[in-house]
């Protein structure tokens, strides 16, 4: 009788502990303090995209600081890949349009921009700085000053940069679009992701495309 109930007591206490874990805390956004479920999203063959789009002022300087890409008329839009799938998967993040839809009815894919480029806009709205105070001749590599390369230390970690998406795991980062400042287009414009292979075989995943506006 001691023996049965010492291993029923394990066995409660092993249930117990399932049913903890089976039921986690909802997942929250890091970077926004809200459940991630909340964002838009597209799933398929094993890998969600969600998107963030950073419109509101505030909260854009609360994240960038002085390298804030809003205040230069760049939208930043935090992307989130999701692997369900037990194989890594491959993405071509250059590859990667914000579609518009203006209300005219015309269409125009808007490509993202480097980090390094918008640290440049955001450290010099008004151009770059005259030829004269260039240290280095032009053409030898890419130019660039201390202003710059603050923004860039800024910007730099928060980009999405990677190109492999494990098994299993979430990346995420933002990526950068010059919407010449006009963000009522992010109401009618969508995220287009269209280079997702599978690292085993190759193969290629069907686009994803996520809706940006509420």
């Amino acid at each position: 009788m001691r023996t049965y109930s010492l291993l029923a007591a394990a066995l409660l206490t092993c249930a117990g502990a399932a049913g903890q874990s089976s039921s986690p805390p909802a997942k929250e956004n890091p970077s926004t303090n809200h459940p991630a479920s909340l964002l838009p999203e597209d799933s398929h063959e094993g890998l969600a995209v969600s998107a963030d789009a950073y419109t509101e002022p505030a909260r854009t300087k609360e994240k960038f600081g002085k390298a804030n890409p809003l205040q230069v008329g760049i939208l930043p839009v935090e992307v989130f890949l999701r692997n369900e799938s037990l194989q890594p998967l491959r993405i071509n993040t250059g590859t990667i349009q914000l579609s518009v839809n203006f209300p005219s009815g015309r269409h125009q894919d808007v490509d993202c921009i480097a980090a390094s480029e918008v640290a440049a806009i955001v450290a010099h709205p008004n151009g770059p700085p005259s030829p004269k105070s260039r240290r280095f001749p032009v053409g030898i590599g890419s130019i660039t000053d201390k202003k710059t390369d603050q923004m860039l230390e800024i910007l730099g970690p928060l980009a999405l940069d990677a190109d492999i998406i494990p098994p299993k795991a979430t990346i995420h980062g933002f990526l950068f679009f010059d919407l010449n400042g006009d963000m009522s287009l992010v109401r009618s414009a969508s995220l287009y992701v269209p280079d997702i292979t599978s690292v085993a075989s190759n193969k290629a995943l069907m686009f994803f495309e996520v809706a940006l506006g509420k």
